[in-house]
């Protein structure tokens, strides 16, 4: 049984400048070998959020979505960040085709549709489950940290400020 942490309630993400704030201060704890799994319907904010890591990490170059290439690499000063998108993905195993060993060995990597790639998820991760907060523009993040993530969350305060 792996250990887990999660926030509960989740984090009230009103409105983009909240967005990019939460993935601020997320980026700001990443490093070399760190897995974060993007979740959510489609729309929910995946690559916005991805997009707002990669730039808090330091690449202010465009950051499009990787459905049709389903991955990007990114140079920034925390090391080479790893955007996946396996909305497509058939198979687990075909991710292996996108060098995912490499991503999760040496780089940052964000995994929008996480759960497309079923037992081959790392034992340590952070899952962050984005929703859409029916009838609005707003959005709230649930965080689930896996393994040694579980302390990570517990340690970080990634939850925006309230106004």
């Amino acid at each position: 049984m792996s250990e887990e942490a999660a926030q509960p309630e989740g984090v009230a993400l009103d409105d983009l400048a909240a967005t990019r704030l939460l993935a601020a201060r997320l980026a700001r704890a990443l490093k070399a070998g760190d897995v974060v799994g993007l979740a959510g319907d489609l729309g929910a904010g995946k690559t916005t959020f991805a997009r707002a890591v990669i730039r808090a990490l330091g690449n202010e170059s465009d950051v499009p979505s990787p459905t049709f290439t389903l991955v990007q690499t990114y140079d920034t000063p925390a090391g080479t960040v790893w955007h996946f998108d396996l909305y497509r993905l058939e198979a687990p195993e075909e991710a292996f085709e996108l060098a995912l060993e490499d991503a999760f060995r040496d780089g940052i990597t964000l995994i929008e549709w996480p759960e497309r790639l079923g037992a081959l998820l790392p034992r340590d991760r952070l899952e962050i489950r984005l929703a859409i907060v029916t009838g609005t523009e707003r959005r709230r993040a649930h965080l689930v940290g896996h393994g040694a993530w579980a302390a990570r969350l517990e340690a970080l305060e990634l939850a925006p400020v309230d106004a």
